[in-house]
């Protein structure tokens, strides 16, 4: 049985069989057999923080394949308060087939992935996006035809989507660059962790988002104070001033470089309304991706799907 909790549970064919994948079931939505492919599957959900797109992605995900979601709050459930996270896994995991949670904290999508008895999904932790990340690499492989050689740059806070973005290096032949204020980059050990596992992974750290996006074909940001941030909002303002994505900046980055956001973006914040309403952005692309590269990894972690 596997999980996911990190793209770095994957390795580099099985990331790419899920980027084809999540690109071929977009393309088959509609079609016969595509509504029974999860047929009496069910997906529990367990979200400790809120979220518009990874609850309705992945409800509509199983729903489009045949099978049925359970939702359930940590006010509901009361995670390591009311019951042990432990007790919870082996419990929930007798009623489901697959468990996917969005937490607060990368250990606890650990410590559940430890005491189930079905696979575990990171929806999203205070550490990794990796099903952000997955729906990125369809949107990029449709537009530009293929991964190879694209050069992502990040500008913004080293966050959860930043470090799962360089997971994708590590397991791919993209580039990312990091362009993130002083004390806001990666930490040597997460870097560490990255080279240990690919030595000639092409991670980049450059603070200058000018010197950054050079050359760039998706000039990617995300909000500068994630959930569970916002008291440091002001304060974190003042440091990413200098690294809101406007169109000077697209100006930097190649003639078709294109524009990312996982959203829900701060407009005028860490980016402006004409970057993230021009042609160049996809934002609506990537958001739609998360449906069929969450169809993708179900699939592969049932064993129903691993062509």
């Amino acid at each position: 049985m596997r999980h996911l909790c990190s793209l770095l549970d994957l390795n580099r064919d099985e990331l790419a069989h899920l980027v084809r994948r999540g690109i071929e079931l977009k393309a088959d939505r509609g079609r016969p057999g595509h509504s029974a492919l999860l047929a009496g599957r069910i997906l529990g959900l367990v979200f400790e923080k809120p979220s518009m797109r990874t609850r309705v992605s992945f409800e509509a995900a199983i729903g489009h394949c045949g099978g049925s979601a359970v939702f359930m709050t940590q006010r509901e459930l009361g995670l390591g308060e009311r019951e042990s996270v432990k007790d919870f896994a082996r419990v929930a995991s007798q009623y489901l087939d697959v468990l996917a949670a969005r937490t607060f904290s990368h250990e606890r999508i650990l410590e559940l992935a430890m005491y189930s008895s079905c696979p575990v999904i990171n929806a999203l932790s205070d550490r990794e996006h990796p099903c952000q990340i997955l729906a990125d690499l369809c949107t990029i492989a449709q537009e530009f035809g293929t991964l190879a050689g694209k050069r992502i740059v990040f500008v913004g806070d080293g966050n959860n989507v930043a470090l799962s973005l360089a997971h994708a290096a590590v397991l791919s032949d993209i580039e990312f660059v990091l362009s993130a204020p002083e004390g806001f980059g990666f930490r040597d050990e997460v870097l560490k962790e990255c080279f240990d596992v690919n030595p000639q992974a092409k991670i980049i750290l450059e603070p200058n988002p000018q010197k950054a996006v050079t050359g760039a074909h998706v000039v990617y940001t995300d909000v500068w104070a994630s959930m569970g941030q916002e008291s440091e909002a002001d304060e974190r303002r003042k440091y990413f001033l200098a690294y809101q994505v406007d169109a000077r900046l697209m100006k930097q980055a190649r003639s078709d470089a294109r524009f990312m956001h996982c959203l829900p973006a701060h407009r005028g914040d860490e980016v402006t309304d004409e970057v993230i309403d021009s042609p160049a952005s996809l934002i609506v692309e990537q958001a739609g991706y998360r449906l069929h590269a969450q169809k993708a990894l179900i699939l592969w972690l049932l064993g129903i799907d691993k062509s």
